[in-house]
Protein backbone atom coordinates (compact mmCIF):
# COMPACT_ATOMS: atom_id res chain seq x y z
CA UNK A 1 0.00 0.00 0.00
CA UNK A 2 1.10 3.58 -0.56
CA UNK A 3 2.40 5.56 2.33
CA UNK A 4 0.16 8.40 3.52
CA UNK A 5 2.98 10.22 5.37
CA UNK A 6 4.44 13.28 3.61
CA UNK A 7 7.85 12.88 1.99
CA UNK A 8 10.73 14.25 4.05
CA UNK A 9 14.12 15.50 2.75
CA UNK A 10 15.89 12.91 4.92
CA UNK A 11 14.00 10.11 3.15
CA UNK A 12 15.12 11.44 -0.22
CA UNK A 13 18.74 11.61 0.94
CA UNK A 14 18.70 8.06 2.35
CA UNK A 15 17.21 6.80 -0.91
CA UNK A 16 19.37 8.84 -3.31
CA UNK A 17 22.90 8.83 -1.91
CA UNK A 18 23.44 5.04 -2.01
CA UNK A 19 22.54 5.26 -5.70
CA UNK A 20 25.03 8.11 -6.08
CA UNK A 21 27.69 5.91 -4.47
CA UNK A 22 26.76 3.13 -6.88
CA UNK A 23 27.54 5.35 -9.89
CA UNK A 24 30.90 6.32 -8.37
CA UNK A 25 31.80 2.67 -7.77
CA UNK A 26 30.80 1.71 -11.32
CA UNK A 27 33.03 4.47 -12.65
CA UNK A 28 35.84 3.17 -10.44
CA UNK A 29 35.51 -0.36 -11.84
CA UNK A 30 36.23 0.82 -15.39
CA UNK A 31 39.19 2.87 -14.13
CA UNK A 32 40.57 -0.24 -12.41
CA UNK A 33 40.36 -2.22 -15.66
CA UNK A 34 42.11 0.56 -17.59
CA UNK A 35 44.84 0.76 -14.93
CA UNK A 36 45.41 -2.99 -15.20
CA UNK A 37 45.56 -2.93 -19.01
CA UNK A 38 47.94 0.04 -18.88
CA UNK A 39 50.49 -2.22 -17.19
CA UNK A 40 50.57 -4.78 -20.02
CA UNK A 41 53.42 -4.94 -22.55
CA UNK A 42 51.31 -3.76 -25.52
CA UNK A 43 49.19 -1.43 -23.41
CA UNK A 44 48.29 0.96 -26.25
CA UNK A 45 46.56 -1.71 -28.32
CA UNK A 46 44.94 -3.24 -25.23
CA UNK A 47 43.52 0.07 -24.01
CA UNK A 48 42.35 1.13 -27.47
CA UNK A 49 40.74 -2.25 -28.19
CA UNK A 50 38.90 -2.32 -24.88
CA UNK A 51 37.76 1.30 -25.27
CA UNK A 52 36.41 0.80 -28.79
CA UNK A 53 34.68 -2.43 -27.80
CA UNK A 54 33.02 -0.79 -24.79
CA UNK A 55 31.77 2.13 -26.90
CA UNK A 56 30.13 -0.33 -29.26
CA UNK A 57 28.82 -2.43 -26.38
CA UNK A 58 27.28 0.62 -24.67
CA UNK A 59 25.53 1.59 -27.88
CA UNK A 60 24.25 -1.89 -28.72
CA UNK A 61 23.19 -2.64 -25.13
CA UNK A 62 21.47 0.71 -24.56
CA UNK A 63 17.90 -0.69 -24.95
CA UNK A 64 18.40 -2.58 -21.68
CA UNK A 65 19.51 0.43 -19.63
CA UNK A 66 15.96 1.19 -18.49
CA UNK A 67 15.22 -2.27 -17.05
CA UNK A 68 15.21 -0.97 -13.47
CA UNK A 69 12.79 1.82 -14.43
CA UNK A 70 10.47 -0.66 -16.16
CA UNK A 71 10.58 -2.96 -13.13
CA UNK A 72 9.80 -0.15 -10.69
CA UNK A 73 6.81 0.98 -12.74
CA UNK A 74 5.40 -2.39 -13.86
CA UNK A 75 5.96 -5.08 -11.23
CA UNK A 76 2.97 -5.21 -8.88
CA UNK A 77 2.69 -8.94 -8.23
CA UNK A 78 3.74 -12.38 -9.44
CA UNK A 79 2.12 -12.13 -12.88
CA UNK A 80 3.67 -8.77 -13.74
CA UNK A 81 6.94 -10.06 -12.22
CA UNK A 82 7.04 -12.88 -14.77
CA UNK A 83 5.87 -10.71 -17.65
CA UNK A 84 8.48 -8.03 -16.97
CA UNK A 85 11.14 -10.74 -16.73
CA UNK A 86 10.09 -11.94 -20.20
CA UNK A 87 10.69 -8.43 -21.55
CA UNK A 88 14.12 -8.26 -19.87
CA UNK A 89 15.20 -11.61 -21.34
CA UNK A 90 13.94 -10.78 -24.83
CA UNK A 91 15.89 -7.51 -24.88
CA UNK A 92 18.96 -9.36 -23.58
CA UNK A 93 18.60 -11.92 -26.40
CA UNK A 94 18.49 -9.13 -28.98
CA UNK A 95 21.58 -7.42 -27.55
CA UNK A 96 23.44 -10.72 -27.30
CA UNK A 97 22.69 -11.45 -30.97
CA UNK A 98 24.05 -8.02 -32.00
CA UNK A 99 27.25 -8.63 -30.03
CA UNK A 100 27.61 -12.06 -31.64
CA UNK A 101 27.35 -10.51 -35.11
CA UNK A 102 29.98 -7.90 -34.26
CA UNK A 103 32.35 -10.49 -32.76
CA UNK A 104 32.07 -13.44 -35.10
CA UNK A 105 30.83 -12.26 -38.51
CA UNK A 106 32.07 -9.80 -41.18
CA UNK A 107 29.64 -7.27 -39.72
CA UNK A 108 32.17 -6.60 -36.96
CA UNK A 109 35.01 -5.96 -39.40
CA UNK A 110 32.83 -3.60 -41.42
CA UNK A 111 31.74 -1.59 -38.39
CA UNK A 112 35.13 -1.44 -36.68
CA UNK A 113 37.48 -1.13 -39.63
CA UNK A 114 35.35 0.55 -42.30
CA UNK A 115 32.96 2.76 -40.30
CA UNK A 116 35.08 3.55 -37.24
CA UNK A 117 38.41 3.41 -39.09
CA UNK A 118 40.41 1.51 -36.45
CA UNK A 119 43.47 -0.45 -37.53
CA UNK A 120 43.49 -4.28 -37.90
CA UNK A 121 45.22 -4.94 -34.55
CA UNK A 122 42.68 -2.90 -32.60
CA UNK A 123 39.83 -4.40 -34.65
CA UNK A 124 40.98 -7.91 -33.71
CA UNK A 125 41.34 -6.98 -30.04
CA UNK A 126 37.93 -5.31 -29.93
CA UNK A 127 36.27 -8.34 -31.52
CA UNK A 128 37.93 -10.58 -28.91
CA UNK A 129 36.40 -8.40 -26.19
CA UNK A 130 32.94 -8.46 -27.79
CA UNK A 131 33.16 -12.23 -28.17
CA UNK A 132 33.74 -12.66 -24.43
CA UNK A 133 30.88 -10.25 -23.67
CA UNK A 134 28.29 -12.01 -25.86
CA UNK A 135 26.36 -13.36 -22.85
CA UNK A 136 26.90 -10.28 -20.67
CA UNK A 137 23.49 -8.75 -21.63
CA UNK A 138 21.63 -11.51 -19.77
CA UNK A 139 23.47 -10.70 -16.54
CA UNK A 140 23.23 -6.90 -16.89
CA UNK A 141 19.56 -7.28 -17.79
CA UNK A 142 18.83 -9.39 -14.72
CA UNK A 143 20.90 -7.03 -12.59
CA UNK A 144 18.72 -4.11 -13.67
CA UNK A 145 15.59 -6.17 -12.99
CA UNK A 146 16.77 -7.05 -9.47
CA UNK A 147 17.85 -3.45 -8.85
CA UNK A 148 14.36 -2.27 -9.77
CA UNK A 149 12.83 -4.58 -7.16
CA UNK A 150 15.27 -3.39 -4.50
CA UNK A 151 14.81 0.29 -5.40
CA UNK A 152 11.04 0.00 -5.21
CA UNK A 153 11.44 -1.49 -1.72
CA UNK A 154 13.57 1.59 -0.85
CA UNK A 155 16.57 -0.59 0.03
CA UNK A 156 19.03 1.28 -2.21
CA UNK A 157 21.92 0.64 0.17
CA UNK A 158 21.89 -3.00 -0.97
CA UNK A 159 22.77 -1.85 -4.50
CA UNK A 160 25.90 -0.12 -3.21
CA UNK A 161 26.86 -3.28 -1.30
CA UNK A 162 26.53 -5.37 -4.48
CA UNK A 163 28.62 -2.89 -6.46
CA UNK A 164 31.29 -2.88 -3.75
CA UNK A 165 31.43 -6.69 -3.95
CA UNK A 166 31.77 -6.29 -7.72
CA UNK A 167 34.91 -4.15 -7.24
CA UNK A 168 36.44 -6.80 -4.99
CA UNK A 169 35.65 -9.57 -7.49
CA UNK A 170 37.10 -7.43 -10.29
CA UNK A 171 40.46 -7.10 -8.54
CA UNK A 172 40.64 -10.86 -7.93
CA UNK A 173 39.67 -11.72 -11.52
CA UNK A 174 42.20 -9.28 -13.02
CA UNK A 175 44.93 -10.98 -10.97
CA UNK A 176 43.88 -14.58 -11.73
CA UNK A 177 42.93 -13.84 -15.33
CA UNK A 178 46.51 -13.11 -16.36
CA UNK A 179 47.09 -16.89 -16.48
CA UNK A 180 44.45 -17.38 -19.20
CA UNK A 181 43.97 -14.08 -21.01
CA UNK A 182 46.15 -11.37 -22.48
CA UNK A 183 45.54 -7.90 -23.84
CA UNK A 184 42.04 -6.42 -23.95
CA UNK A 185 40.52 -9.89 -23.47
CA UNK A 186 41.78 -9.79 -19.86
CA UNK A 187 39.63 -6.73 -19.19
CA UNK A 188 36.61 -8.35 -20.84
CA UNK A 189 36.99 -11.54 -18.79
CA UNK A 190 37.27 -9.58 -15.52
CA UNK A 191 34.30 -7.36 -16.43
CA UNK A 192 32.09 -10.35 -17.27
CA UNK A 193 33.07 -12.20 -14.10
CA UNK A 194 32.56 -9.27 -11.73
CA UNK A 195 29.14 -8.43 -13.22
CA UNK A 196 28.07 -12.09 -12.87
CA UNK A 197 29.11 -11.84 -9.21
CA UNK A 198 27.24 -8.55 -8.75
CA UNK A 199 24.11 -9.97 -10.41
CA UNK A 200 24.16 -13.04 -8.17
CA UNK A 201 24.25 -10.85 -5.05
CA UNK A 202 21.56 -8.53 -6.42
CA UNK A 203 19.34 -11.57 -7.02
CA UNK A 204 19.93 -12.72 -3.46
CA UNK A 205 19.16 -9.24 -2.09
CA UNK A 206 16.00 -9.01 -4.24
CA UNK A 207 14.72 -12.26 -2.69
CA UNK A 208 14.99 -10.63 0.73
CA UNK A 209 12.63 -7.77 -0.10
CA UNK A 210 8.87 -8.08 -0.44
CA UNK A 211 7.43 -8.32 -3.93
CA UNK A 212 5.84 -4.90 -4.61
CA UNK A 213 2.04 -4.91 -4.51
CA UNK A 214 -0.17 -1.85 -4.09
CA UNK A 215 -3.56 -3.24 -5.01
CA UNK A 216 -3.47 -2.05 -8.63
CA UNK A 217 -4.38 -4.33 -11.53
CA UNK A 218 -1.32 -6.10 -12.92
CA UNK A 219 -0.28 -5.18 -16.45
CA UNK A 220 -0.47 -7.58 -19.38
CA UNK A 221 2.54 -8.42 -21.55
CA UNK A 222 1.27 -6.05 -24.23
CA UNK A 223 0.93 -3.18 -21.76
CA UNK A 224 4.41 -3.81 -20.39
CA UNK A 225 5.93 -3.81 -23.88
CA UNK A 226 4.05 -0.65 -24.88
CA UNK A 227 5.42 1.03 -21.76
CA UNK A 228 8.99 -0.30 -22.03
CA UNK A 229 9.80 -0.09 -25.75
CA UNK A 230 9.74 3.73 -25.92
CA UNK A 231 12.17 3.77 -22.99
CA UNK A 232 14.45 1.35 -24.83
CA UNK A 233 14.22 3.45 -27.99
CA UNK A 234 14.97 6.63 -26.04
CA UNK A 235 17.97 5.02 -24.34
CA UNK A 236 19.40 3.97 -27.71
CA UNK A 237 19.07 7.50 -29.09
CA UNK A 238 20.74 8.91 -25.96
CA UNK A 239 23.86 6.86 -26.74
CA UNK A 240 23.87 8.15 -30.32
CA UNK A 241 24.29 11.79 -29.26
CA UNK A 242 27.88 11.60 -27.89
CA UNK A 243 28.86 9.60 -30.99
CA UNK A 244 27.46 12.38 -33.21
CA UNK A 245 29.21 15.10 -31.18
CA UNK A 246 32.48 13.18 -31.53
CA UNK A 247 31.88 12.96 -35.30
CA UNK A 248 31.55 16.75 -35.42
CA UNK A 249 34.62 17.40 -33.28
CA UNK A 250 36.68 14.94 -35.33
CA UNK A 251 36.22 17.14 -38.40
CA UNK A 252 37.26 20.46 -36.82
CA UNK A 253 40.72 22.07 -37.25
CA UNK A 254 41.72 21.30 -33.63
CA UNK A 255 40.20 17.81 -33.69
CA UNK A 256 42.84 15.94 -31.62
CA UNK A 257 42.73 18.47 -28.77
CA UNK A 258 38.95 18.75 -28.93
CA UNK A 259 38.38 14.99 -28.80
CA UNK A 260 40.86 14.51 -25.95
CA UNK A 261 39.37 17.39 -23.93
CA UNK A 262 35.80 16.27 -24.59
CA UNK A 263 36.62 12.79 -23.34
CA UNK A 264 38.16 14.18 -20.14
CA UNK A 265 35.21 16.48 -19.45
CA UNK A 266 32.64 13.75 -20.14
CA UNK A 267 34.50 11.53 -17.69
CA UNK A 268 34.18 14.19 -14.99
CA UNK A 269 30.53 14.79 -15.79
CA UNK A 270 29.78 11.07 -15.58
CA UNK A 271 31.45 10.97 -12.17
CA UNK A 272 29.87 14.16 -10.76
CA UNK A 273 26.56 14.59 -12.60
CA UNK A 274 25.87 10.98 -13.61
CA UNK A 275 24.04 10.23 -10.33
CA UNK A 276 21.40 12.82 -11.27
CA UNK A 277 19.87 10.22 -13.58
CA UNK A 278 18.69 8.46 -10.43
CA UNK A 279 16.17 11.27 -9.94
CA UNK A 280 14.00 9.31 -12.39
CA UNK A 281 13.93 6.32 -10.06
CA UNK A 282 13.53 8.61 -7.03
CA UNK A 283 10.40 10.12 -8.56
CA UNK A 284 8.91 6.73 -9.42
CA UNK A 285 9.53 5.37 -5.93
CA UNK A 286 9.11 8.34 -3.58
CA UNK A 287 6.52 10.67 -5.11
CA UNK A 288 3.14 9.37 -4.00
CA UNK A 289 1.26 12.67 -3.57
CA UNK A 290 1.33 16.14 -5.13
CA UNK A 291 3.01 17.55 -2.00
CA UNK A 292 5.95 15.12 -2.42
CA UNK A 293 7.10 16.59 -5.73
CA UNK A 294 8.30 19.99 -4.38
CA UNK A 295 10.35 18.15 -1.72
CA UNK A 296 12.15 16.19 -4.43
CA UNK A 297 12.65 19.35 -6.51
CA UNK A 298 14.27 21.15 -3.57
CA UNK A 299 16.57 18.17 -3.01
CA UNK A 300 17.48 18.27 -6.71
CA UNK A 301 18.41 21.97 -6.52
CA UNK A 302 20.63 21.49 -3.46
CA UNK A 303 22.38 18.44 -4.94
CA UNK A 304 22.89 20.12 -8.33
CA UNK A 305 24.38 23.19 -6.60
CA UNK A 306 26.87 20.97 -4.78
CA UNK A 307 27.90 19.16 -7.96
CA UNK A 308 28.15 22.44 -9.87
CA UNK A 309 30.43 23.93 -7.20
CA UNK A 310 32.72 20.88 -7.33
CA UNK A 311 32.91 21.26 -11.12
CA UNK A 312 33.89 24.92 -10.79
CA UNK A 313 36.54 24.11 -8.19
CA UNK A 314 38.11 21.44 -10.41
CA UNK A 315 38.00 23.72 -13.45
CA UNK A 316 39.70 26.77 -11.91
CA UNK A 317 41.31 26.79 -8.42
CA UNK A 318 42.00 23.04 -8.27
CA UNK A 319 42.91 22.72 -11.95
CA UNK A 320 46.60 22.11 -11.33
CA UNK A 321 46.04 19.73 -8.39
CA UNK A 322 43.26 17.53 -9.82
CA UNK A 323 43.89 17.69 -13.56
CA UNK A 324 47.64 18.18 -13.39
CA UNK A 325 49.12 16.32 -10.43
CA UNK A 326 46.47 13.63 -9.91
CA UNK A 327 45.45 12.93 -13.51
CA UNK A 328 48.74 13.92 -15.17
CA UNK A 329 47.11 16.00 -17.92
CA UNK A 330 49.54 18.26 -19.78
CA UNK A 331 49.46 21.98 -18.98
CA UNK A 332 48.42 23.10 -22.47
CA UNK A 333 45.48 20.66 -22.52
CA UNK A 334 44.40 21.74 -19.01
CA UNK A 335 44.33 25.39 -20.05
CA UNK A 336 42.51 24.49 -23.27
CA UNK A 337 39.62 22.81 -21.47
CA UNK A 338 39.41 24.79 -18.19
CA UNK A 339 36.86 27.39 -19.34
CA UNK A 340 34.64 24.76 -20.98
CA UNK A 341 34.77 22.62 -17.84
CA UNK A 342 33.77 25.65 -15.76
CA UNK A 343 30.76 26.27 -18.00
CA UNK A 344 29.73 22.66 -17.34
CA UNK A 345 28.85 23.69 -13.77
CA UNK A 346 25.30 24.12 -15.12
CA UNK A 347 25.19 20.58 -16.52
CA UNK A 348 23.97 18.96 -13.25
CA UNK A 349 20.96 21.32 -13.29
CA UNK A 350 20.05 20.53 -16.91
CA UNK A 351 20.69 16.80 -16.63
CA UNK A 352 18.89 16.56 -13.29
CA UNK A 353 15.88 18.50 -14.59
CA UNK A 354 15.61 16.20 -17.61
CA UNK A 355 15.71 13.07 -15.45
CA UNK A 356 13.24 14.46 -12.91
CA UNK A 357 10.83 15.20 -15.75
CA UNK A 358 11.49 11.78 -17.26
CA UNK A 359 10.47 10.31 -13.93
CA UNK A 360 7.21 12.28 -14.10
CA UNK A 361 6.26 10.90 -17.51
CA UNK A 362 7.45 7.39 -16.66
CA UNK A 363 5.20 7.53 -13.59
CA UNK A 364 2.30 8.82 -15.68
CA UNK A 365 2.87 5.94 -18.18
CA UNK A 366 3.54 8.50 -20.94
CA UNK A 367 6.84 6.95 -22.06
CA UNK A 368 6.26 7.79 -25.73
CA UNK A 369 6.99 11.43 -24.86
CA UNK A 370 10.40 10.38 -23.56
CA UNK A 371 11.19 8.88 -26.94
CA UNK A 372 10.07 12.12 -28.59
CA UNK A 373 12.24 14.25 -26.30
CA UNK A 374 15.37 12.24 -27.12
CA UNK A 375 14.53 12.31 -30.83
CA UNK A 376 14.28 16.12 -30.83
CA UNK A 377 17.54 16.29 -28.88
CA UNK A 378 19.27 14.15 -31.53
CA UNK A 379 17.75 16.18 -34.38
CA UNK A 380 19.08 19.38 -32.80
CA UNK A 381 22.65 18.02 -32.71
CA UNK A 382 22.31 16.69 -36.27
CA UNK A 383 21.17 20.10 -37.51
CA UNK A 384 24.25 21.65 -35.91
CA UNK A 385 26.52 19.34 -37.91
CA UNK A 386 26.62 21.43 -41.13
CA UNK A 387 26.86 24.67 -39.16
CA UNK A 388 30.07 23.70 -37.36
CA UNK A 389 31.63 21.35 -39.92
CA UNK A 390 30.98 23.18 -43.20
CA UNK A 391 31.07 26.77 -41.96
CA UNK A 392 34.06 28.50 -40.41
CA UNK A 393 33.03 29.19 -36.80
CA UNK A 394 35.58 31.15 -34.69
CA UNK A 395 35.35 28.93 -31.59
CA UNK A 396 37.56 26.23 -30.17
CA UNK A 397 36.54 22.64 -30.79
CA UNK A 398 35.97 21.89 -27.11
CA UNK A 399 33.82 25.03 -26.83
CA UNK A 400 31.65 23.71 -29.67
CA UNK A 401 31.47 20.27 -28.08
CA UNK A 402 30.34 21.61 -24.70
CA UNK A 403 27.84 23.96 -26.38
CA UNK A 404 26.29 20.96 -28.15
CA UNK A 405 26.27 18.87 -24.97
CA UNK A 406 24.60 21.56 -22.85
CA UNK A 407 22.22 22.74 -25.58
CA UNK A 408 21.02 19.19 -26.23
CA UNK A 409 20.16 18.77 -22.53
CA UNK A 410 18.41 22.15 -22.57
CA UNK A 411 16.32 21.09 -25.57
CA UNK A 412 15.22 17.90 -23.82
CA UNK A 413 14.48 19.58 -20.50
CA UNK A 414 12.59 22.39 -22.22
CA UNK A 415 10.50 20.00 -24.28
CA UNK A 416 9.63 17.83 -21.28
CA UNK A 417 8.82 20.90 -19.15
CA UNK A 418 6.43 22.15 -21.83
CA UNK A 419 4.80 18.72 -22.15
CA UNK A 420 4.42 18.46 -18.38
CA UNK A 421 2.64 21.83 -18.26
CA UNK A 422 0.25 20.69 -20.98
CA UNK A 423 -0.30 17.37 -19.25
CA UNK A 424 -1.09 19.04 -15.94
CA UNK A 425 -3.44 21.49 -17.65
CA UNK A 426 -5.30 18.51 -19.09
CA UNK A 427 -5.38 16.46 -15.93
CA UNK A 428 -5.22 19.23 -13.31
CA UNK A 429 -3.54 16.73 -10.97
CA UNK A 430 -0.71 14.20 -10.83
CA UNK A 431 -1.60 11.05 -12.67
CA UNK A 432 -1.62 8.16 -10.15
CA UNK A 433 0.64 5.30 -11.03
Amino acid sequence: MRSTAPLRPGEVALFFFPLLLNVQLMSLSHSVINASLARLDDFVTALASFSVAMILHLFVASPSYQNHTVTIAMVRGRKSFRRTLVFVLLIASYVSLMLFLLAYTPVGTFVLHTLLGVNPAITEGARDVLGILVFLPFFTGLRGFFQGLVIRARRTGLISWATGIRIGALLVLLWFGRSWFDGAALGAFALLGCIITETAFMGWFARKVSLPADGTVEKSCGEIFRYALPLAYSSCLQQTIPLLINAILGRLPDAPLALAAFGIIRGFLFLLAGPMRNLQQAYLTLVQHESDYPVLVRFFYVTACGMGMITLLVAIPLNNLVLGRIMGIARDLRHYLSLSLAVCAIFPFLYGASNLLRGYFAGAHQTARLGHSTFFKLVFVALCYPVFVWMSVPFSGIGIGIFLLLSAELVEAGYLRLQRSRHLDGENRLVPR
